[in-house]
C-alpha cells in the first residue's frame, strides 16, 4: 500500500513565494503541499536562469516502488530563481519545452 503524500519536511533553501506565483497557485488550484511535493521529489532542471524542479512520470514510478504516493502530482512544474524564490507553478508533461541551456564557450562569429 501506499503512502499518501499529507505533510513533508521544510525545503533545504530558503523559500519565498513571488506574489505572481501565490496568484498562479491559487488560480490553478495547486496547495502548497502539492509545491512541496515537487520541490522535495520532483527532478531539477536548469534552464532559462532558473531551477525547474518538475515531477513527471519517471518520478512517481521510482517513489512508487519506495511506497510513496505521487501520483496526484505528476505534471507540476515549479520555477525558482536563484535567490529561492518561487516564481510560479504550473502542471504540464511536456518537458521537451524546457530548453536546457549547456554550460560552455560561446563560438565568436565575424572575427
Amino acid at each position: 500500500m501506499l503512502n499518501s503524500i499529507t505533510s513533508l519536511p521544510s525545503p533545504s533553501f530558503p523559500l519565498s513565494l513571488t506574489n505572481h506565483a501565490a496568484t498562479r497557485m491559487q488560480q490553478r488550484g495547486i496547495s502548497s503541499t502539492a509545491m512541496q511535493a515537487v520541490l522535495d521529489f520532483g527532478r531539477r532542471i536548469h534552464a532559462k536562469g532558473l531551477s525547474f524542479y518538475v515531477l513527471g512520470h519517471k518520478e512517481v514510478a521510482l517513489y512508487a516502488d519506495r511506497g510513496v504516493d505521487l501520483s496526484n502530482f505528476e505534471g507540476l512544474q515549479v520555477l525558482v530563481a536563484a535567490d529561492g524564490a518561487v516564481v510560479t507553478t504550473y502542471r504540464s508533461r511536456d518537458l521537451h519545452a524546457i530548453k536546457v541551456q549547456t554550460r560552455g564557450r560561446h563560438c565568436k562569429r565575424n572575427q
